[in-house]
């Protein structure tokens, strides 16, 4: 009998690979899906808040009696309300309205002080991003926490090192190219220096939100895209990490996630939309031998409220 786990902590990571079935290249190249959604909060960002949370602990910056904070577009925060409601550590939360209320409900759900830092009609903007940024770090200089502070934090890092080997034994090292959505760019960077670690021929592809392709060389802008383009190069990004970069639209991402939805069963959020999109316009460019991985960021259950209403007004 296998071990039972110690604690909801010892279910993150270890998730399933999935090959799509109907949204498929029309050469026959192969696309699998990274189910991050088995996480305990249904998303990656359980392996980064835990790899953060204990490499401080490891040195000291988080002792017994230190409190936690962060600023947060949303799945970083129920991430880390989950792994400081299990360690007991109270936690401090810069969000804002701009993001799904389904987020912000579950990190209150899990014991977070949340301070809500009002956006531009809903929108993710450069001022935003850094609005809440100053807000984390003042509120930590207040209470004596310790911040995360995610977008410069190299802890996470080995988070996502650790599931670039399970891509890698899970493909049995048949693997040709990786795209993922560039939020703080730890998992692109972590998950691709392991796997050209591996294999220096896979292609490593960014995506970034087309109304606001900073990485790309362009202008800032809005989008709604949870959880990814922050209006600025962030600290993590490397310009040699990414062999190309592709721009998806807000819309072209919603619509993905509800393609994913109605055609594999796999409801996810809009970064996944983006994944999915960016990874068939690599396909066109590998042939129908090769075989991409990209990642379910998400469970589309935090966005509810977001896919319902588009939903209505389609019908």
């Amino acid at each position: 009998m296998n071990e039972l786990p110690r604690d909801i902590l010892h279910c993150i990571g270890n998730t399933s690979l999935l090959a799509l079935r109907r949204i498929v290249p029309e050469n026959g190249c192969r696309i699998l899906l990274k189910l991050e959604s088995e996480n305990p909060t249904g998303s990656m960002k359980d392996r980064m808040a835990l790899a953060m949370i204990e490499a401080a602990e490891a040195d000291g910056r988080l002792t017994a009696h230190s409190s936690v904070v962060e600023f947060t577009g949303g799945s970083t925060g129920v991430s880390l309300s989950l792994i400081c409601a299990v360690k007991g550590y109270p936690l401090h939360i810069v969000t804002s309205d701009a993001f799904a209320r389904e987020k912000l409900d579950h990190m209150r759900v899990l014991g977070a002080r949340l301070q809500i830092v009002p956006s531009d009609s809903g929108r993710m903007t450069e001022k935003l991003t850094r609005d809440m940024i100053e807000a984390a770090r003042l509120m930590a200089v207040k209470t004596g926490s310790f911040w995360t502070d995610q977008m410069n934090n190299r802890d996470q890092l080995a988070a996502y090192h650790k599931m670039a080997e399970e891509i890698w034994l899970q493909t049995k090292g048949r693997i040709d190219g990786f795209v993922q959505s560039v939020g703080t760019a730890a998992s692109l960077r972590g998950t691709g220096e392991v796997l050209r670690g591996h294999n220096e021929q896979i292609r490593i592809v960014a995506v970034e939100p087309s109304e606001s392709p900073v990485l790309s060389g362009g202008p800032a802008g809005a989008h709604k895209i949870d959880g990814i383009g922050a209006g600025f190069v962030v600290p993590l990004w490397r310009k040699e990490i990414a062999d190309q970069i592709e721009q998806v639209s807000t819309e072209e991402a919603v619509a993905m996630a509800l393609r994913l939805a109605r055609e594999e069963g796999l409801f996810a959020g809009t970064s996944t939309g983006a994944n999915v999109i960016a990874a068939l316009r690599l396909a066109e460019q590998l042939g129908p031998d090769a075989t991409i991985v990209t990642m379910m960021c998400d469970t589309g259950m935090k966005y509810l409220r977001t896919f319902g209403s588009v939903v209505s007004r389609q019908e």
